[in-house]
């Protein structure tokens, strides 16, 4: 059976697929789209689905600019798909200090301007200069306790004339800072060494007891079966100990980490991770939350 995605028009091998391989959309029956709407419905009520009044024009960055962080198709869906992980099992509050590492355009923050309230803060930071131009332009024009931050941080596949090397990269922010920390598509473009410092940077600036979600294409047992028997959307070989990448003249375009590699990081830097794992549709799996592997953990 060939399912057609709804936003990129890309012909789907397969029955019912939970996300779309190309973009990335969420793929939902009809009868799921309206059990959502009735649900929001009587969680919010109609007057706040169905007659919610708009307070400024549609937030929604320019094709380049969504481009940057992984197409333009799925933008707005992964963004509200996102904001809906942060708060079912991230646990995130109206009210947190929010820390996006590596905002991008927006993707996060524009939903997240519908949820948190005139008492939260959100801090972004991104190595794209265009991105956050625009994101302060057309966000914090808007939400004045929204604010974003450019670092000249080098990344070989994202930004190669990066002034900062990110083994040195100092978070700007207070030690203790947040409540609540995101960090979507980031390490898939980090090496080992550079991951290592951004764990003791997110320890860093995390608040006790507070929470970050952070995602990743992990190796173990079951994706490495997967890719075997040739059902992953992505085709890892290994670079160097404990990572995999897909491009082996640029690995930072796509990593992937050994899982007992990232799950012994959690465990230095002093951050709990809440069980289970919630392993990503990536590499073949069905019925998933999400398309990359993504771990909750407490400080």
């Amino acid at each position: 059976m060939t399912v057609i995605c709804p936003v990129c028009n890309n012909p789907i091998n397969a029955a019912n697929p939970p996300f779309c391989p190309h973009c990335g959309v969420r793929i939902l029956p009809l009868s799921q789209k309206v059990f959502s709407l009735i649900q929001k419905i009587l969680l919010d009520g109609p007057a706040t689905v169905l007659c919610k009044p708009r307070k400024r024009e549609h937030l929604l960055p320019p094709i380049r600019l969504r481009e940057h962080v992984g197409g333009d198709g799925a933008f707005e869906a992964v963004g509200n798909r996102f904001l809906d992980h942060f708060k079912t099992h991230g646990g995130l509050k109206p009210y947190d200090s929010v820390l996006d590492v590596g905002c991008g355009s927006g993707r996060m923050a524009i939903p997240l301007t519908t949820y948190l309230n005139n008492d939260a803060r959100y801090e972004g930071f991104d190595i794209s200069r265009d991105c956050i131009a625009w994101c302060k332009e057309h966000i914090t024009s808007w939400y004045p306790n929204f604010h974003f931050q450019y670092v000249d941080v080098f990344n070989n596949f994202y930004n190669r004339e990066g002034t900062i090397r990110p083994e040195h990269f100092i978070f700007p922010y207070d030690s203790d800072s947040f409540d609540f920390i995101n960090a979507t598509s980031v390490f898939t473009h980090l090496l080992p060494k550079d991951t290592e410092h951004y764990f003791s940077e997110i320890s860093r600036v995390l608040k006790k007891d507070g929470r970050c979600l952070i995602s990743y294409f992990f190796i173990n047992p079951e994706s490495r079966e997967y890719i075997s028997k040739k059902k992953s959307h992505l085709d890892f070989f290994k670079v160097g100990e404990g990572y995999y990448s897909m491009v082996k003249d640029v690995p930072e375009q796509v990593i992937a980490f050994d899982e007992e590699f990232i799950r012994e990081l959690y465990a230095k830097y002093g951050l709990a991770i809440k069980e289970p794992v919630h392993y990503g549709s990536w590499c073949g799996r069905e019925r998933t939350m999400d398309f990359q592997d993504m771990v909750i953990a407490i400080k």
